[in-house]
């Protein structure tokens, strides 16, 4: 039956156009195929559920499921630069990173309770279906090589059976193809693989000085009366300052890849030059005077900042730090690590192994870590009444 619903999923995704049918490749001298590297019983035995992580990017959606208890067994992320990260931040896995899902035999993954899954955005996103539309590319599900990511997810639910899925991506999700992409979304979840579901989208302007709206899917597999409409946020009003570094203040410990001295002064790199400053206030004034809203972001330390975007290594111009007597000044990617909530507002733990253009690209395209571990603590008494069992001691 479970093969059934799998097969009758990839038969309609290839009906609709949204992927292509099989296709038996040729065989490749000296590259066998991908098998499973780890037992599904890898690491200790402590753990209160087990969890995938798909799309994983650099680990956000792991970081919120780890703080109530749970363990990873299997990941996948095809970028190298991503999995740079997320090896240096998670050295003791087991297993190693799995690259591309669509080559991924749903075999070859390890039995788990909950499936994580940030299902790539662009072809979703307000700026991603503006920039495909001026392009003439197509967008959604027919995008062929990353918006028909949700069948690799469904196929993988449809063979594993999981307890609980979480499913992350961008608010325009909703409204993308006016509901259309949703409709087809929520018709796999609920009527071919039959999970109840509910979905809400929350702005992480509730834990970190940002406003970052994603919609949040959670599925199980038998009802457990989860409602995210009982989901309490925060009345924090985090502000910027909370998480830029202190340039003045020598309590800060010095990070030598952004800042100078035995301060938190930033390094001059960081601050636009003339020519770019000059730009970005000719293109706004253009816009504004054809009655239009682009433009930069020009934010103090009792701001809260625009959505950080994966394309905020160009110029920085949705989060510009303003800067008395000269021109305004990029985060820096530890401030962005803070702003995502993967460092704590003064913190500095959250290893980054890559070029500044790839930490811009990587925490652009992640979660708020914070507003994930709320999520998972709202989902763990019912996540827990799913797999029969009571939650040990508070983790994290």
């Amino acid at each position: 039956m479970v093969k059934q619903a799998g097969q009758a999923l990839a038969d309609k995704a290839v009906a609709l156009g949204y992927i292509d049918g099989p296709v038996k490749p040729a065989p490749v001298p000296n590259n066998p195929p991908l098998k499973l590297v780890q037992p599904a019983n890898e690491g200790g035995g402590d753990a209160e559920f087990t969890f995938i992580d798909l799309f994983a990017g650099i680990g956000g959606l792991r970081r919120g499921f780890e703080s109530i208890g749970g363990r990873c067994v299997f990941t996948s992320e095809w970028d190298k630069y991503s999995q740079k990260t997320y090896r240096a931040n998670f050295p003791d896995d087991a297993h190693e990173i799995n690259g591309d899902i669509t080559k991924v035999e749903v075999t070859d993954i390890p039995p788990h309770d909950v499936l994580l899954a940030g299902f790539p955005c662009q072809p979703f996103s307000i700026a991603g279906v503006s920039k495909k539309n001026a392009l003439g590319r197509a967008h959604g599900f027919e995008d062929k090589t990353q918006g028909t990511l949700f069948f690799d997810v469904s196929r993988i639910i449809a063979h594993h059976r999981p307890a609980a899925f979480l499913l992350e991506n961008v608010r325009n999700l909703v409204g993308h193809d006016k509901g259309k992409t949703f409709q087809t979304i929520k018709d796999v979840l609920t009527n071919e693989l039959g999970y109840t579901i509910d979905f809400r989208v929350i702005d992480g302007r509730y834990w970190t000085p940002q406003h970052r709206e994603r919609i949040f899917i959670v599925g199980f597999r038998e009802d457990q009366d989860f409602r995210f409409a009982d989901m309490k946020v925060p009345e924090a009003a985090p502000k910027l300052r909370d998480i830029l570094h202190r340039e003045a203040d020598e309590s800060e410990i010095p990070d030598q890849k952004y800042t100078v001295g035995n301060s938190g002064r930033v390094a001059d790199k960081y601050t636009l030059t003339d020519h770019l400053w000059n730009y970005l206030q000719r293109y706004k004034e253009k816009h504004q005077a054809a009655g239009n809203g682009f433009g930069f972001g020009l934010v103090g330390p009792d701001d809260v900042a625009r959505t950080l975007s994966a394309r905020y290594y160009k110029d920085g111009s949705e989060i510009l730090i303003k800067q008395e007597g000269k021109a305004p000044r990029r985060l820096t990617p530890r401030e962005c690590a803070r702003l995502m909530g993967f460092d704590s507002p003064r913190g500095a733990d959250f290893i980054i192994p890559v070029s500044d253009t790839q930490a811009y690209r990587q925490f652009g395209n992640s979660v708020v870590v914070p507003a994930v571990k709320a999520v998972a603590e709202h989902m763990k008494p019912h996540l827990f009444a799913a797999l029969g069992k009571r939650p040990k001691a508070a983790v994290g």
